[in-house]
């Protein structure tokens, strides 16, 4: 608890021992007994009246302090003045309650505000480290970080090895390796070694602060059942208000008029019930705080979502639409099949090819370059020439090496093998002579598959491929990963008119998410019902326009954010239910005389208090987390 909690928490105890002083007391005079229970009153329920004092001044008088003040002054009116004392120590209890659940599901969301960074470490003149404040770093510019410090800014490491912590980003407990020439994000924990980092952003665009701003505005979005309680309760209250004063009158004066004896005591008794009974906290805080929980347990497994209105949308997602390249695929070549042929062994292959592409920054001359995974002797590579559209000849310890493709190979002369499997194919020729092939594809992210089983085990009906790539390549990824749909070989614009086709033939209150990672995909990511964006390795333009950022770039995640989002939709209906279900008959019983104030208590208060703990289920997702893995 913190400060202000203690303190309430202070009063209500305070407040409870004295009218129970007071309970065993004999009895005074009325007077000053009316006086010996306001001091429990104004003790507990001091503020309550200032809020409705206020509420009155302001013109906008129907809310639940209005209520509570207006019933509880009543009931002292009317004599009752432990039944008033209770009604307001009881409706501070479920207000303590409902804060400690509050703060306790913000928790999961403020811890995420440990990782804005007081500093970033540059070094002056001398050599010594100067601390600074982040806004102030220019891009360029090279920091340090040292053990047990969070990278402050987004850049590249130009020295140092270590292992980064970063599950406030990802929800991974697992460190990250890093070395000299990885990339590396803002808010990630450095675990062991001293880091030198060239910033490549400034601080206002580095993934700290975007990742804040989505949490602190998160709120600002609210779903369409939030919006419903609202606009509900706007009518509801000054409706039951207005019910309570008729209560109150008119029965009475109609029994005057028909000559019956009328107590007027009586009905104003059950009008004050009737009002208490009436307060509609249960549902204008459970609901927020069920949305609330949801987003908070969706961050502590690395899913930031940028508002309950997202989440609800989620709920109801039945079409999930995928970019291949850096989404469902790691985004990056390699060697994936080493062909050998006239008697040349594998390994000579692969090191007469990188040898040949020593001098290329291709991103596939690269991926052989891994392949080979040993330091290039720059001196045994002489005459290098790249031809393009073609490949590259060089000189490898004096012979001459060739690598390319089919026609680089029809130009010396040299037939090839006809390879079916997907993929970029490189043949390579030493002296002339035909040495075999290695085929390079973008490799499938290792948790793709279970991600497209996990999203139908959550029931989504289809999942759909949308590429820029070849017809055989995403043919093999879709038939690899099992999905329901593919289309290969789009432009920017074709797939956001394939979205449009996807968007016309979907089913009536079913939603339609997107999932993408590039630049090209923003317009896509804005065009679907949910956009959702790699947030590890994707583009900043993809991360503004997405509605849920996945902090690890892991596609299992979606899965895992829909269980989150329909969990949090069931309790945010199960509130509702119960809560209008208990109000509306405690209601009908307090017209009829058959409910006491003790009776409207637990229909205000009780009510609340349920309500507000199944709302705080939805900030645990460990269970859900575990499904998602098995």
């Amino acid at each position: 608890m913190n400060k202000k909690q203690k303190k309430n928490l202070y009063r209500i105890i305070a407040a409870l021992v004295l009218v129970l002083i007071l309970k065993l007391l004999p009895q005074f005079p009325t007077p000053v007994e009316l006086l010996l229970y306001c001091i429990p009153y104004l003790v507990v329920g001091w503020d309550v009246l200032r809020k409705a004092l206020l509420g009155i001044k302001n013109r906008q008088p129907f809310d639940e302090c209005f209520l509570m003040a207006v019933a509880t002054v009543g009931a002292f009116a009317l004599g009752d003045y432990v039944e008033g004392c209770a009604v307001i120590i009881f409706y501070q209890i479920g207000e303590l309650f409902q804060s400690v659940a509050v703060g306790k599901s913000r928790q999961s969301i403020s811890s995420l505000m440990d990782i804005r960074p007081d500093y970033a470490n540059v070094e002056d003149e001398d050599g010594k480290l100067e601390q600074v404040d982040p806004d102030d770093v220019e891009v360029g510019t090279v920091i340090v970080v040292q053990p047990g410090e969070r990278v402050p800014i987004d850049g590249i490491i130009v020295e140092g090895t270590s292992a980064l912590n970063t599950a406030a980003l990802t929800g991974e407990s697992l460190p990250r390796d890093v070395r000299s020439g990885d990339e590396v994000i803002s808010g990630c924990v450095n675990m062991t070694g001293l880091l030198k980092v060239r910033t490549t952003k400034e601080f206002g665009e580095s993934t700290v602060s975007k990742i804040l701003d989505l949490v602190e505005n998160s709120s600002m979005k609210k779903a369409r059942t939030e919006n419903f309680i609202t606009r509900f309760a706007r009518v509801y209250t000054p409706a039951v208000c207005y019910g309570a004063l008729a209560l109150a009158f008119v029965p009475p004066i109609v029994l005057l008029l028909m000559g019956q004896p009328a107590r007027f005591g009586d009905w104003v008794y059950r009008a004050l019930t009737f009002l208490v009974i009436s307060c509609p906290c249960a549902l204008v805080i459970s609901i927020p705080l069920s949305f609330f929980g949801g987003i908070g347990g969706a961050s502590a497994c690395g899913i930031l979502v940028k508002g309950s209105t997202y989440l609800e949308e989620l709920a109801r997602t039945g079409i999930v639409v995928f970019d291949k390249t850096g989404t469902l695929t790691q985004g990056t070549f390699k060697v994936v099949g080493i062909h050998p042929e006239n008697g040349v062994t594998g390994d000579a292959l692969v090191e007469a090819a990188a040898l040949a592409e020593s001098w290329s920054k291709h991103p596939i001359s690269l991926s052989i370059k891994n392949a080979y995974g040993k330091d290039i002797d720059p001196s045994r590579v002489t005459d290098v020439q790249e031809l393009g559209g073609h490949g590259v000849t060089a000189k490898v310890d004096g012979k001459t090496v060739a690598a390319g493709n089919a026609r680089l190979m029809a130009k010396l002369g040299l037939t090839v093998p006809e390879i079916t499997e997907p993929g970029t194919i490189v043949h390579v020729a030493v002296e002339g002579r035909y040495a075999g092939c290695l085929l390079i594809a973008d490799v499938v992210k290792p948790h793709s598959a279970a991600a497209i089983k996990g999203l139908k085990q959550a029931g989504v009906r289809k999942t759909v491929m949308l590429t820029g790539d070849a017809e055989p390549v995403a043919k093999a990824v879709s038939a690899e990963l099992g999905l329901d749909e593919y289309h290969a070989g789009l432009l920017p614009g074709d797939k956001v008119d394939q979205i449009e086709t996807l968007l016309a033939a979907k089913q009536p209150k079913e939603n339609l998410a997107f999932v993408g990672d590039g630049i090209n995909d923003a317009p896509v990511l804005s065009r679907a019902d949910v956009g959702i964006a790699m947030g590890a390795l994707g583009s900043d333009a993809a991360i503004e326009a997405a509605d849920v950022v996945l902090m690890d770039d892991d596609p299992a995640k979606i899965a895992l954010a829909m269980r989150i989002a329909r969990r949090t939709l069931r309790i945010v209906y199960q509130n509702i239910v119960f809560a209008l279900a208990i109000k509306f008959a405690c209601l009908v019983l307090g017209a009829l005389g058959l409910a006491s104030m003790w009776t409207a208590i637990f229909a205000d208060v009780g009510v609340m208090v349920l309500a507000v703990l199944n709302a705080t289920r939805a900030l645990y997702t460990k269970d859900l987390a575990k499904k998602n893995v098995q």
